[in-house]
């Protein structure tokens, strides 16, 4: 596919008129690559910071779903290149949470006869390495809502609105649950069993 330069627009930049959007929705690769590069890293951050119950479910793979599925309905969304981010988190959360579900219903039990240590060699490295992150391990602490508001915001970087957008909340119930959870994170930043 060819870039098309959209004419009188000069250079691609962020902005809130939605002109990366905009040149997105005509096909301009350009544009296309600036949205990447504006939500991509925050996009994968945010999806590695979720418990994911699928051990097959990396975040680079829900990532590249998300953005596919953004591709094809360009169309329909309306808003800012910043509020994209948004919408591209909602996408991906979707996606996030069918892979969790599909999980569940694939879910096998170990026998009871093997102990924890045999299942933990059994553990490839990197899981390890995942399973004492110590951020997973706080926002696991805290409520689903909560833990999603704070990995939106300070984890990843969306303002406000964009986190409203990807987590189908009022901007003023993300302002609360993220209240709340940094005042539980708080609470288990003290508790030195944690860290």
């Amino acid at each position: 596919m060819r870039a098309k330069r959209r004419e009188g627009t000069g250079s691609m930049a962020p902005g809130a008129d939605g002109d990366l959007v905009a040149g997105a929705r005509e096909g301009d690769e350009d544009a296309w690559r600036g949205l990447y590069l504006l939500h991509a890293r925050r996009l994968v951050v945010w999806l590695a910071s979720q418990p994911s119950g699928d051990a097959a479910a990396a975040a680079d793979d829900i990532a590249a779903e998300a953005w596919t599925v953004a591709a094809t309905k360009i169309g329909e969304f309306r808003g800012s290149d910043n509020d994209f981010g948004g919408w591209l988190l909602s996408i991906a959360r979707n996606i996030a949470v069918n892979h969790r579900r599909r999980a569940l219903r694939r879910q096998t039990f170990p026998a009871d006869d093997v102990g924890a240590d045999e299942l933990a060699r059994d553990l490839p490295p990197h899981a390890a390495a995942e399973a004492d992150d110590t951020t997973r391990r706080l926002l696991a602490k805290l409520s689903p809502r909560e833990a999603e508001v704070i990995a939106c915001i300070d984890v990843v970087g969306l303002d406000v609105h964009a986190t409203s957008i990807a987590l189908n909340m009022s901007a003023t119930a993300v302002r609360v649950a993220r209240h709340r959870g940094l005042g539980r994170l708080r609470k288990l930043i003290g508790d030195s069993d944690l860290l």
